[in-house]
């Protein structure tokens, strides 16, 4: 049977638009509209940078920029419309999906009872029945709430203490839930007490789980490998996905396609049935601030092999081999991502400091424009009231 081959640019676009990065940056993202965006992304992972927006607010707002970051507040908190747990990282998942996490706790429970048994402090286990009667009786904590008198450790998250190591390991097991954040802080309440009932009492087996989590996965990537199938929720084993794969083959629920990758090599996914057919909309010459997290780019490999955007976040390299500063942000026009830029929110100004544009990029009148027209737009929602750019801020 002869297998189709995807062209680049059609596998970009496709991509793109699975992402939710080929329409308009429109709507008002808050409430149902917010609700429904975070569900077509599967998730956005939180993570505590602010250097000029918080990077899953930057995620929101680079689909809807009318998004402000209180009605991700809401949701969680009042509305009860996502929840706070992990993937491959924390993040904000549609409440719906809870049911189907079940499958997480238990082999996150198993895991980290193994792991940070080995290398965390002793004891944390012997804390968790101390720390469910102190959040029953008491209310919501936080971490700074639990082992009042134990010695807190200086050395970061490998040097917990007890009580600490204890409530985390709580949350990712399931037997508590995040009911707020303060500031970037979680506060934590007991999962029956922040889970509607219908969705703590439903239950999935663990066949019907790891089908669930493989076709989600599918139905938000297009195509993929069955790495990158695993990987989109990270909860079912590679091997689980590879098995999965195959059945689903054989049932005709998805095809193999070869995907052609920016340096012209083919390589073997499975796809969508008809994926290909589907119209993928002309993109616009519209430019884009994504966050470095953006879910078009958490797989570094898969954006390099289908942009050619070799993009790392340079945290450990040694300042003489770094070639751009710690924390660039992606910037996408249309379907090509054009360069990284380095920005900081100083006060109430944005400062530019530097763009470096792709190789093959030419920086004409009409594309600066466009860039600092986003990044006006985007120091507006970082609470900034002008923009920056330092001399020669355009690398070439």
């Amino acid at each position: 049977m002869t297998i189709a081959v995807m062209p680049n640019t059609q596998a970009r676009r496709l991509f793109l638009a699975r992402h939710l990065l080929m329409e308009a940056p429109s709507g008002p993202a808050k409430g149902a509209d917010l609700a429904g965006l975070i569900k077509d992304l599967g998730f956005v992972q939180l993570d505590s940078v602010n250097t000029f927006a918080r990077a899953h607010d930057l995620i929101l707002w680079s689909r809807r920029q009318q998004y402000r970051p209180r009605a991700l507040e809401l949701a969680l908190a009042r509305d009860k419309q996502v929840f706070e747990h992990w993937t491959h990282d924390a993040a904000t998942i549609p409440m719906e999906f809870y049911p189907f996490w079940k499958l997480r706790f238990q082999r996150s429970a198993i895991a980290l009872e193994k792991r940070w048994g080995k290398d965390r402090r002793a004891g944390f286990m012997e804390k968790t029945e101390t720390i469910m009667r102190q959040i029953s009786d008491e209310g919501c904590c936080s971490s700074a709430d639990v082992g009042r008198d134990e010695v807190k450790g200086s050395g970061g998250w490998w040097d917990w203490h007890p009580s600490k190591t204890a409530l985390e390991y709580l949350w990712h097991a399931g037997h508590l839930a995040v009911a707020r954040r303060e500031g970037f802080r979680k506060i934590y309440d007991l999962t029956e007490r922040v889970i509607p009932a219908e969705h703590l009492n439903a239950h999935s087996p663990q066949d019907e789980a790891i089908d669930w989590h493989c076709w989600q996965a599918m139905l938000r990537l297009g195509f993929a490998t069955s790495g990158e199938v695993a990987a989109f929720w990270d909860t079912v084993t590679k091997s689980e996905a590879k098995d999965w794969c195959a059945g689903a083959l054989a049932d005709g629920r998805i095809v193999e396609i070869d995907v052609q990758s920016a340096d012209g090599s083919l390589r073997r996914h499975v796809a969508l049935p008809g994926l290909m057919d589907n119209p993928v909309p002309e993109p616009s010459s519209r430019v884009r601030i994504l966050s470095p997290f953006d879910p078009a780019l958490r797989d570094r490999k898969r954006a390099e092999r289908l942009f050619g955007f070799h993009y790392r976040i340079e945290i450990f390299v040694p300042a003489p081999k770094r070639h751009y500063g710690y924390y660039v942000f992606p910037v996408l026009e249309g379907d090509r991502l054009i360069g990284r830029i380095d920005m900081k929110r100083n006060t109430e100004v944005l400062d530019i400091t530097a763009f470096w544009p792709e190789a093959g990029v030419a920086m004409g009148p009409g594309r600066i424009n466009r860039l600092e027209q986003e990044l006006a737009r985007a120091a507006r929602f970082g609470g900034c009231h002008s923009t920056r750019f330092s001399t020669g801020w355009i690398k070439h």
